[in-house]
Protein backbone atom coordinates (compact mmCIF):
# COMPACT_ATOMS: atom_id res chain seq x y z
CA UNK A 1 0.00 0.00 0.00
CA UNK A 2 2.75 2.41 0.80
CA UNK A 3 3.39 4.62 -2.43
CA UNK A 4 0.38 4.12 -4.13
CA UNK A 5 -1.09 7.28 -6.12
CA UNK A 6 -4.40 8.18 -7.81
CA UNK A 7 -5.17 6.53 -11.13
CA UNK A 8 -6.52 10.49 -12.36
CA UNK A 9 -4.46 11.46 -15.41
CA UNK A 10 -4.64 14.91 -15.72
CA UNK A 11 -6.06 15.89 -19.27
CA UNK A 12 -2.35 17.17 -20.28
CA UNK A 13 -1.82 13.13 -19.81
CA UNK A 14 -0.03 13.62 -16.44
CA UNK A 15 -0.91 11.92 -13.43
CA UNK A 16 -2.54 12.77 -10.10
CA UNK A 17 0.66 11.95 -6.98
CA UNK A 18 -2.09 12.38 -4.83
CA UNK A 19 -2.27 9.84 -2.56
CA UNK A 20 -5.64 7.89 -3.31
CA UNK A 21 -8.51 7.20 -0.61
CA UNK A 22 -8.39 4.04 1.36
CA UNK A 23 -9.16 0.94 -1.02
CA UNK A 24 -10.31 3.47 -3.40
CA UNK A 25 -8.15 4.34 -6.78
CA UNK A 26 -8.63 8.08 -6.79
CA UNK A 27 -8.12 10.48 -3.84
CA UNK A 28 -10.18 12.47 -2.37
CA UNK A 29 -10.05 15.38 -5.53
CA UNK A 30 -10.78 12.65 -7.98
CA UNK A 31 -12.88 9.89 -6.95
CA UNK A 32 -16.60 10.45 -8.55
CA UNK A 33 -17.51 9.30 -5.12
CA UNK A 34 -16.71 12.41 -3.21
CA UNK A 35 -17.64 14.77 -6.47
CA UNK A 36 -19.58 16.86 -4.61
CA UNK A 37 -17.83 17.49 -1.73
CA UNK A 38 -14.73 18.58 -3.68
CA UNK A 39 -16.61 20.81 -5.50
CA UNK A 40 -17.63 22.44 -2.11
CA UNK A 41 -14.42 22.77 -1.10
CA UNK A 42 -12.99 24.35 -3.89
CA UNK A 43 -15.88 26.89 -4.08
CA UNK A 44 -15.26 27.61 -0.35
CA UNK A 45 -11.26 27.85 -0.96
CA UNK A 46 -11.85 30.34 -3.43
CA UNK A 47 -13.92 31.90 -1.30
CA UNK A 48 -12.07 32.21 1.32
CA UNK A 49 -8.87 33.79 -0.83
CA UNK A 50 -11.23 36.26 -2.21
CA UNK A 51 -12.69 37.27 1.33
CA UNK A 52 -8.95 37.52 2.53
CA UNK A 53 -8.34 39.74 -0.14
CA UNK A 54 -11.63 41.76 0.36
CA UNK A 55 -11.11 42.06 4.17
CA UNK A 56 -7.30 43.17 3.59
CA UNK A 57 -8.19 45.78 1.23
CA UNK A 58 -11.39 47.21 3.76
CA UNK A 59 -8.64 47.40 6.21
CA UNK A 60 -5.92 48.10 4.68
CA UNK A 61 -3.92 45.73 5.58
CA UNK A 62 -0.39 44.93 3.96
CA UNK A 63 0.83 42.42 5.53
CA UNK A 64 2.28 41.75 9.75
CA UNK A 65 6.05 42.27 8.83
CA UNK A 66 6.72 45.79 10.08
CA UNK A 67 6.29 46.76 13.44
CA UNK A 68 4.10 49.81 11.53
CA UNK A 69 2.16 46.80 9.97
CA UNK A 70 0.80 45.65 13.27
CA UNK A 71 0.80 48.92 14.64
CA UNK A 72 -1.77 49.18 12.21
CA UNK A 73 -4.19 46.32 12.35
CA UNK A 74 -3.76 46.78 16.34
CA UNK A 75 -5.48 50.24 15.88
CA UNK A 76 -8.21 48.76 13.68
CA UNK A 77 -9.09 45.78 15.47
CA UNK A 78 -9.31 48.15 18.67
CA UNK A 79 -11.33 50.65 17.06
CA UNK A 80 -13.57 47.82 15.96
CA UNK A 81 -13.97 45.92 19.65
CA UNK A 82 -14.99 49.97 20.97
CA UNK A 83 -17.65 50.14 18.79
CA UNK A 84 -18.62 46.84 20.40
CA UNK A 85 -21.33 47.19 23.40
CA UNK A 86 -19.90 47.75 26.48
CA UNK A 87 -19.11 44.79 28.62
CA UNK A 88 -16.32 43.39 30.96
CA UNK A 89 -14.99 40.87 28.42
CA UNK A 90 -15.13 43.97 25.90
CA UNK A 91 -12.71 46.25 28.54
CA UNK A 92 -10.37 43.45 29.17
CA UNK A 93 -9.79 42.91 24.88
CA UNK A 94 -9.47 46.73 25.11
CA UNK A 95 -6.38 46.51 27.99
CA UNK A 96 -4.66 43.63 25.85
CA UNK A 97 -4.69 45.60 23.17
CA UNK A 98 -3.22 48.44 24.79
CA UNK A 99 -0.87 46.20 26.44
CA UNK A 100 0.25 44.66 22.96
CA UNK A 101 0.65 48.39 21.86
CA UNK A 102 2.30 49.46 24.35
CA UNK A 103 4.63 46.64 23.66
CA UNK A 104 4.99 47.65 19.89
CA UNK A 105 6.04 51.33 21.01
CA UNK A 106 8.30 49.98 23.07
CA UNK A 107 10.26 47.57 20.32
CA UNK A 108 10.04 50.25 17.83
CA UNK A 109 11.34 52.65 20.15
CA UNK A 110 14.17 49.73 20.86
CA UNK A 111 14.52 49.24 16.93
CA UNK A 112 15.04 53.26 16.40
CA UNK A 113 17.49 53.17 19.19
CA UNK A 114 19.89 50.70 17.74
CA UNK A 115 19.21 52.05 14.11
CA UNK A 116 21.28 55.28 15.57
CA UNK A 117 23.69 53.43 17.16
CA UNK A 118 24.76 51.22 14.53
CA UNK A 119 24.82 54.58 12.29
CA UNK A 120 26.85 56.50 14.83
CA UNK A 121 29.23 53.55 15.03
CA UNK A 122 30.09 52.45 11.54
CA UNK A 123 32.38 55.22 10.19
CA UNK A 124 33.97 55.15 13.48
CA UNK A 125 34.80 51.44 12.94
CA UNK A 126 38.38 50.78 12.09
CA UNK A 127 39.81 50.24 8.60
CA UNK A 128 42.97 47.81 8.61
CA UNK A 129 44.25 50.22 5.51
CA UNK A 130 44.08 53.23 7.74
CA UNK A 131 46.37 51.67 10.30
CA UNK A 132 48.70 51.24 7.61
CA UNK A 133 48.46 54.49 6.29
CA UNK A 134 48.42 56.48 9.98
CA UNK A 135 44.79 57.77 9.56
CA UNK A 136 43.02 58.05 13.17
Amino acid sequence: MVGRSCSYQHPNGRPCRATPMRDEPYCFWHSPETAEEAAEARRLGGLHRRKKKTVAAIYGLGGLRTIEDLQGLLETITIETLVLENSITRNRTVGTFLSIGAKLLEVGEFAERLAVLEAAIKPREANPADEVLGLP
